[in-house]
Order: structure tokens, then C-alpha cells, then sequence
């Protein structure tokens, strides 16, 4: 059964800092704030490749997951 997520902040905004699509995770700088976000390619929703662009606009939800602050439900606007 998988682990639950403890979601921390729903709808946040940011930009992806960088994405390496053949590792299939990156990370995403969270406006307002100086945190860097772990994405991985499973959290991306709306893309086929599940991939995302260098200084892309992404909004996502927020959680803490084995990777620390981690992006979940990431939509590239």
C-alpha cells in the first residue's frame, strides 16, 4: 500500500530551475521564496513526455516526501 503524502501547501507557483529527462527528476524555485522543489517525472500531469523546460512557469501542490520538499500534481503553464 503506498504511503500517504502530508501535503504542506496546495496551488504554489514557480519556475523549473532544471529538468534532466533521461534521470526523470529536477527541481523547481518557488516564488517568493528561496527553496528549491524536487520534482520527479511522475508528478507532472499534464504532458505526454512528462518532461519540463528549463525556466518553465509550472503550479503544483507542496509536500515533504523522501526527498524533502517535494511537487506534486506539477501543471507547465
Amino acid at each position: 500500500m503506498p504511503k500517504k503524502r502530508k501535503f504542506i501547501m496546495m496551488l504554489k507557483m514557480g519556475r523549473v530551475k532544471w529538468f534532466d529527462q533521461g534521470a526523470g527528476y529536477g527541481f523547481i524555485s518557488l516564488y517568493g521564496d528561496e527553496l528549491d522543489v524536487y520534482v520527479n517525472k511522475t508528478a507532472i500531469a499534464n504532458t505526454k513526455n512528462k518532461s519540463l523546460k528549463e525556466n518553465q512557469h509550472v503550479e503544483f501542490s507542496l509536500y515533504h516526501g523522501a526527498h524533502g520538499l517535494s511537487a506534486a500534481d506539477v501543471i507547465a503553464l
